[in-house]
């Protein structure tokens, strides 16, 4: 070997060293770096201007491929031109978009000796150029699942092609980005991770098998009020042992043979209080891949299912009571019947039991509402007391209860029931220093004897129940066939009395009143009456009905419409007439109820051409109930009505409650004497006095009395020896159809 190749050789191998020297230092700087975890952008930068130190001349760069893999964007390449930066930052990568655009794209290594000549680069050769930038060789940087994680850059103000060293420096100067960029990745995911279990609104718990803690998050010691303080293990066994049995023996099971469980168990915090938890452990190997680790996701959801449980008490109790409302109490009988039906099970069994306190409306009304709540209570806790242990109590409405009874429970273990509620409820009240006796009317329906349909059980239970208040209260009855054919004919009733309505198909007659001093005819009731397909309906079964729809209220103002406008016909004709109705207590059982009616008079006057129109030629009977209902309001609307000419008078006198009390009170002109005491004159004394008490006590308030029900000689004569001013009965006249009542009057006129 001559000298000159000796010289080549050794250069050569100088250079190779010097290389390797700088790689290696390269390396420990680098990997220091990452080991410090210093920020990748630092990291980076070193590693290019260590490239650039070692290879005189090269300006270098590194890419990051962007997050959704279609960009790269700028890493670090302190000696290209800033404008050069800007440009290319976020440009999408492909096979033929530049050097580095075609390394990211392909994953292969892209040397372009010559830009301005480059097919990659013919669309961007500009940017470069302009930059002085004419050759570049880019090598992409994969990370060690396969994946491009960006690009290293070589640039070059000539054409350039590279030589092996400048190829292995490339692959290292890759190599070293990918390191980096890897473990930086890792650290910040590390710390991302860190960051998210410390702030995780959830605890978190990783345990060995051996129930060693490993970590355990902030929230988890919040949850527990540092549960871990004094313990260095966490032993599920024992911290969810107030757990459902099941739960927690299925989690256990499950921990053994490595799967994820899921689910809700109950936690121990150090107090001794306990919480209820969503659980979610997984099972994992640890980093030594030699036992079993546990992470717990633990959240406290006991304000989640407290507010749950609140709104399930909300939807299916009774606020006042607590106890099940009504459709609690409907699903209930509906699941039993169709759980026993579905299964086809015989002797199928239930009972229905509906309640209602007595003359409760009363009660609240003069001891007001608060003390009517406390009544309800009361009621509701005797009930409770006695109420069979398999059996739901319910607050239906108002004060109804309902007691249903699941299974076969003979009829004479449901009349001791019955007897026991009756009794226990009849028990002293004491409310505002008042001893109140409460009672109760008991309707009872059997499943499957009554009905096999629930709704049909209900109603058939309020059919029976309502039987009892007709018939005195205080007392229980079991729903037979002629309570459904009565309720059958009240609802055809009901129907028919809509058609009549509309069709005006009802009749009025006239029961003549007369003077008792004259005996003359002064003024006549009318009474409403119905035929219906040939048969005379008894006002007596219609009427109620009537009521209990609210279609008296429509029925009411037609009357008084018919009344007002025969008053308006005979005064015209110079033959004034005095006409009384009868008005319900249900027509003004609202302020809008009475502002209707009330409004009804205002539109009839309205109508009037002349101003002195006689409204006091017509008289309204109201009951005595009506004077207790809903008293200042409506000692007003008598006022009012008053105002107007139109005479108030009291009917059936005598048969209400706290009669002369009210009365003193109250704008009414005239009592009627219910019929009830006129026919009883003749049965001694004592219904003589009473009779005598009633009409003294009315001259005394200046009331006008009429006596009502007079039908034979003897009650007339007292009646008249009494003050009593009109008389009306069959002793004079019956009730007449229109037309034979005005051809009296004219006949009597004549």
């Amino acid at each position: 070997m001559d000298s000159a190749q000796y010289k080549v050789n050794d250069f050569v191998s100088s250079d190779v060293l010097t290389h390797r020297s700088s790689s290696i230092e390269r390396y420990s700087t680098i990997l220091s770096m990452v080991l410090e975890g210093s920020p990748l952008r630092e990291i980076l930068h070193s590693l290019v201007l260590s490239i650039e130190a070692q290879k005189i001349g090269t300006k270098a760069s590194v890419l990051l491929i962007s997050n959704d893999k279609k960009r790269l964007l700028n890493g670090a390449a302190p000696s290209l031109p800033e404008e050069y930066n800007q440009a290319i930052h976020g440009v999408e990568i492909g096979p033929e978009i530049g050097s580095c655009g075609a390394a990211a794209a392909t994953g292969k290594r892209v040397i372009v000796e010559d830009i301005e000549t480059s097919p990659n680069w013919a669309a961007f050769k500009e940017l470069p150029l302009k930059a002085g930038l004419k050759a570049c060789w880019s090598e992409p940087i994969i990370d060690s699942n396969g994946d491009v994680l960006g690009t290293f850059a070589m640039y070059y103000d000539t054409k350039k092609s590279p030589s092996a060293l400048d190829l292995e420096l490339i692959q290292e100067a890759a190599k070293l980005g990918s390191l980096s960029i890897e473990r930086s990745q890792a650290l910040h995911l590390q710390q991302l991770t860190s960051r998210i279990f410390s702030k995780l609104p959830m605890g978190l718990v990783i345990t060995t098998d051996s129930h060693s803690l490993l970590l355990v998050n902030p929230m988890f010691k919040t949850i527990t009020r540092d549960f871990t303080a004094d313990k260095s293990v966490f032993e599920p066994e024992v911290f969810f042992e107030r757990s459902d049995e099941k739960a927690l023996s299925s989690m256990l099971k499950n921990l053994t043979r490595g799967n994820t469980w899921q689910g809700e168990l109950v936690g121990y915090k150090r107090n001794g209080q306990t919480f209820d938890a969503e659980v979610t452990v997984t099972t994992f190997r640890d980093y030594h891949g030699e036992q079993n680790c546990f992470s717990w996701l633990i959240t406290d959801i006991s304000e989640h299912k407290s507010a749950n449980k609140l709104i399930h008490f909300q939807a299916n109790n009774d606020a006042l009571t607590s106890l099940a409302n009504r459709r609690c109490f409907l699903d209930k009988i509906y699941d039993y019947v169709w759980q026993h039906e579905r299964t086809k099970q015989n002797n199928i069994a239930c009972s229905v039991l509906l309640m209602d306190i007595d003359n409760f409306k009363l009660i609240n009304d003069s001891l007001g509402h608060e003390n009517g709540d406390f009544l309800l209570k009361e009621v509701s806790d005797r009930l409770s007391l006695i109420s069979p242990s398999n059996s739901m109590l319910a607050r239906i409405a108002g004060d109804e209860f309902g007691l249903f009874i699941p299974g076969l429970i003979t009829d004479n273990e449901l009349i001791a029931l019955a007897k026991q509620i009756n009794q226990s409820v009849t028990e002293v009240v004491v409310i505002e220093q008042q001893q109140i006796h409460p009672s109760m009317s008991i309707g009872i329906a059997r499943y499957p004897e009554d009905s096999t349909i629930v709704e049909s059980l209900i109603n058939f239970a309020s059919q029976a129940m309502y039987d009892v208040k007709l018939k005195g209260r205080n007392s229980y009855q079991f729903f037979n066939k002629e309570m459904q054919k009565n309720a059958e004919r009240t609802a055809y009733l009901q129907m028919e009395l809509n058609k009549a309505l509309n069709e005006e198909a009802f009749e009025l007659y006239f029961q003549p009143i007369v003077s008792a001093k004259t005996s003359k005819i002064e003024k006549a009731e009318i009474l409403l009456r119905w035929q219906l397909n040939g048969e005379f309906i008894s006002p007596e079964e219609f009427i109620p009905i009537a009521e209990q729809s609210g279609l008296i209220v429509p029925i009411g103002k037609w009357v008084r419409q018919q009344a007002l406008k025969i008053i308006a016909e005979c005064w015209r004709q110079g033959e004034p007439i005095a006409l009384s109705v009868n008005v319900s207590t249900c027509e003004f059982l609202t302020d809008d109820l009475q502002k209707q009616f009330l409004q009804c008079f205002e539109e009839f006057m309205d109508q009037q051409t002349e101003s002195d129109f006689p409204l006091s030629l017509l008289t309204l009977e109201i009951t005595e109930s009506l004077m207790m209902d809903q008293h200042q309001n409506i000692e007003s609307l008598l006022n009012q009505l008053r105002s107007c000419g139109i005479k108030i008078s009291v009917d059936d006198f005598g048969t209400g409650y706290s009669s002369l009390s009210y009365l003193a009170n109250f704008p009414v002109d005239q009592i009627k004497i219910d019929k009830a005491f006129i026919q009883k004159i003749e049965q001694g004394p004592r219904h003589r006095a009473l009779v005598e008490a009633i009409a003294s006590m009315s001259n005394a308030l200046e009331l006008a009395v009429t006596a009502e029900g007079v039908e034979t000689q003897a009650q007339l004569d007292f009646v008249k020896n009494n003050k009593v001013d009109a008389i009306q009965g069959y002793f004079f006249y019956k009730p007449m159809p229109q037309q034979a009542f005005f051809d009296l009057i004219s006949q009597n006129n004549s």
